[in-house]
C-alpha cells in the first residue's frame, strides 16, 4: 500500500493532496489494481491478508470482558479505516484528473512494478498461509450471527461514510480562510520541513 502510495506521490511531482489526483487507474493501471487490493486487505475484506488477522482480533474482542467503551474504539476505529480508504479510492481513481494539462505519468518502472506485484501477491495469499501456518487446528470461535457480521457491517457502513463525505459539499466561506497562515504552518508539519532541509541540507552543504 506504502509502495503504491509512493509511486503515484513521485509521479505527481510529490503532491500529496488527493483533490489533485483523479482517473490515476487510467495512467497507472497495474499500481492502481495493486493500490486498490491493498486498500481492501486494510480495511479487513474477506479472505485478504489483512481480514485473517483484523477479523481475529475482533472476534477476540467480542468475547473478551472489555467495557463498552473500548469495544465501540474497537470497531469505529475500523470503520473510520475503510471510510479514509474509500475516500481516497473515490478522489484517486474516479472523476477527472486534476492535475497539469500538459503533464503524463505511468508506472513503467520495473522495480517499483516487480516489488509491487510481489506484495500483492502477500496481500491476496498471504494471511490464509500464515493462518494455516500458526493455527493448524483451526480454532472455532463461537459468536451470535449479529456480532459474525458485524465487521462485515462496519466495513461497509464506513465505505459509505467516506463516499457521503467525498460527495459532501463544503461552503465557500471556510473558517480557516480568516486563519490561512495558522492553518498552513499546521498542515506543513509545523517545522519539520524547515528542520528537515536547512539542518540535513543547507548547513552541511555550505
Amino acid at each position: 500500500l506504502f509502495m503504491c502510495a509512493g509511486s503515484m506521490i513521485h509521479n505527481l511531482k510529490d503532491t500529496q493532496d488527493i483533490r489533485f489526483m483523479g482517473s490515476i487507474v487510467n495512467f497507472m493501471p497495474l499500481t492502481s489494481v495493486c493500490f486498490n487490493v491493498s486498500s481492501l486487505s486494510l480495511c479487513g475484506m474477506p479472505f485478504l491478508a489483512g481480514f485473517y488477522s483484523k477479523d481475529l482480533i475482533l472476534e477476540m474482542v467480542c468475547l473478551s470482558w472489555v467495557n463498552c467503551f473500548i469495544y465501540f474504539l474497537y470497531f469505529i476505529s475500523t470503520g473510520l479505516t475503510a471510510s479514509y480508504s474509500f475516500r481516497l479510492f473515490y478522489y484517486s481513481m474516479s472523476g477527472d484528473n486534476n492535475f497539469y494539462s500538459s503533464f503524463s505519468f505511468d508506472d513503467k518502472s520495473y522495480y517499483i512494478s516487480f516489488g509491487m506485484m510481489a506484495l500483492l501477491f502477500i496481500a491476496v495469499f498471504g494471511g490464509s498461509f500464515l493462518s494455516w501456518l500458526i493455527f493448524p487446528i483451526p480454532h472455532m470461535i463461537v459468536l451470535p450471527y449479529y456480532l459474525k457480521f458485524l465487521t462485515i457491517f462496519v466495513v461497509i457502513l464506513g465505505s459509505y461514510l467516506g463516499y457521503f463525505i467525498s460527495n459532501f459539499s463544503f461552503s465557500q466561506g471556510l473558517f480557516s480562510l480568516s486563519l490561512l497562515s495558522f492553518v498552513s504552518f499546521v498542515g506543513s508539519m509545523w517545522f519539520m520541513p524547515f528542520l528537515s532541509t536547512n539542518f540535513i541540507s543547507y548547513f552541511p552543504l555550505k
